[in-house]
């Protein structure tokens, strides 16, 4: 799928640089020096706290969660442009990092931002996917917030750094915000 994927980003021109849109994580730990960060927004897919993390954020026994953009409504995150001369060799580590089992879809998404649109990388998740969790009511998200913890550390502190991250950057997530409420007292 990388393979792939590299092959679509070469296709869009020999000096191409590869932008990339977070919407969770990539916001506020990217893990590879941007060149460029602008706020963007994309239309058609949604942030949402609605995948299980089985290693990263919880166990196969007490699954966690972590974010994923899915397909409805729109979303405001990060683009982040990557130079053409880095993008084969920062590849494989954010490859590594956001697809270490083939869960999520990288699409190219039309991101909107202030200085024009760009065309992003981005990884989504397929409401088909067994590891989407459907609706889950509130009981069940302060349930996951108390007990999910994985190599990477809790829900809930994942969670509360997406939130903050995104609100350095001023962005407000009115959904997240009322969901991390849920956690008040625990």
């Amino acid at each position: 799928m990388m393979a792939d994927t590299l092959t679509q980003w070469r296709s869009m021109g020999q000096r191409s640089d590869l932008w990339v849109f977070g919407y969770a994580s990539l916001v506020w730990r990217p893990e590879f020096e941007a060149a460029e960060q602008r706020i963007a927004r994309v239309h058609g897919f949604h942030r949402c706290l609605n995948m299980y993390s089985r290693v990263n954020r919880g166990t196969p026994e007490r699954p966690g969660l972590v974010f994923a953009l899915m397909p409805g409504g729109s979303c405001t995150g990060m683009a982040l442009r990557l130079p053409h001369d880095q993008v084969e060799a920062a590849m494989p580590a954010l490859w590594a990092r956001e697809m270490p089992n083939p869960v999520y879809d990288p699409k190219w998404l039309l991101c909107q931002t202030e200085r024009g649109p760009v065309r992003a990388l981005a990884f989504t998740l397929s409401p088909r996917s067994p590891n989407h969790t459907g609706p889950l009511s509130d009981a069940r998200y302060r349930e996951i917030f108390a007990q999910a913890r994985g190599r990477y550390g809790t829900t809930l502190d994942y969670a509360r750094q997406t939130l903050d991250g995104l609100r350095a950057h001023g962005i407000e997530d009115r959904a997240l915000a009322r969901i991390l409420k849920l956690a008040d007292g625990l």
